[in-house]
């Protein structure tokens, strides 16, 4: 199992919670003007993004090896 996962985020279906900001602020951005999450990056530590997708309140956030 690798620690590192890639990661792709529906922006469409974002409502601006900025939980996965909050928690992985280095993969996670968040665009104040439409208040959207955006990938600053397609890959990143397991733990985090699995935290991320888990918290994601309209499961937006998915990720694979």
């Amino acid at each position: 199992m690798s620690d590192t996962v890639n990661v792709t985020l529906d922006v469409e279906c974002c409502i601006g919670c900025e939980a996965c900001h909050e928690l992985c602020p280095d993969i996670f951005g968040f665009n104040t003007d439409d208040e959207k999450a955006f990938l600053i990056t397609d890959s990143g530590p397991r733990d985090c993004i699995e935290e991320a997708a888990s918290t994601c309140p309209e499961e937006c956030i998915a990720y694979e090896e």
